[in-house]
């Protein structure tokens, strides 16, 4: 990716509602080029689609939990099985194979807590586990979905250096 390249993806990350000429304009290219370096992004995997972002609370998902998971088994068709099960589960929000002390994080995202103990009946049911421990959020600090861009992270060792 060159710098008009992560310009774009910056953009897009901040808001994809953006019209291909607003895009263009601010990263100085016509309409056509911005447009292919677009698709390129896009087929390149760089970009992998555009979503309106939601306020949980707006639509009743209030409460938001980490789910730390142990288990016993490591064999990848546990794994594969384990996998299958929760990604189907509407509520989880995110799924990560972890390393270290725990084996597999979820962000869960559900109305209140009577909703998280059947989430949580649901969850220990699917398969034999070790351990399930849950942390519920308090506080949403800070929530973002934009990765920093290397340009942007290149500036700010700069000015830190300063």
């Amino acid at each position: 990716m060159d710098a008009i390249d992560r310009k774009i993806v910056a953009l897009l990350q901040d808001d994809a509602s953006l019209s291909l000429a607003q895009i263009a304009h601010r990263v100085g290219l016509s309409q056509s080029p911005c447009w292919k370096r677009i698709q390129r992004l896009e087929k390149a995997g760089t970009i992998l689609k555009r979503v309106a972002l939601i306020s949980p609370e707006s639509i009743g998902m209030g409460l938001t939990v980490f789910v730390s998971i142990e288990t016993g088994d490591h064999s990848s068709a546990w794994l594969a099985k384990f996998a299958q099960l929760v990604t189907a589960m509407p509520e989880v929000m995110e799924f990560h194979r972890m390393a270290g002390d725990i084996d597999y994080m979820l962000r869960v995202a559900v109305p209140d807590m009577q909703a998280y103990d059947a989430f949580y009946k649901k969850l220990i049911d699917t398969m034999p586990l070790k351990n399930v421990t849950s942390r519920f959020s308090m506080e949403r600090i800070k929530s973002t979905t934009a990765y920093p861009i290397a340009a942007d992270l290149r500036t700010a060792r700069e000015t830190r250096k300063k």
